[in-house]
């Protein structure tokens, strides 16, 4: 998975793990790159935990950043979200 981004908004590009055929940290293929921002962030003694909420489909993820000058670390997989796969004709 490549994170990129400053400030509250991050894009993350999920990458298949070799041999295994899952995404780490990303919910079904929903058909676009999640471009994450976050809806709060809380000081906790691992670092900090933030909720972050993707901007084009809604879906949700808990992230953890362990140090302010490293990029955050999903805790959880997307949630919910509206699928923007094609739809059959």
């Amino acid at each position: 998975m490549t994170t990129t981004g400053t400030g509250s908004t991050l894009r993350t590009t999920a990458t298949t793990s070799a041999g295994t055929g899952s995404a780490a940290g990303t919910a079904r293929d929903v058909g676009h790159e999640h471009a994450w921002t976050t809806d709060s962030r809380h000081r906790t003694s691992a670092g900090y935990v933030l909720y972050v909420r993707c901007t084009a489909c809604g879906a949700h993820r808990v992230d953890l950043q362990r140090r302010t000058d490293a990029p955050p670390a999903p805790l959880s997989r997307a949630a919910g979200g509206a699928s923007r796969a094609p739809t059959p004709a």
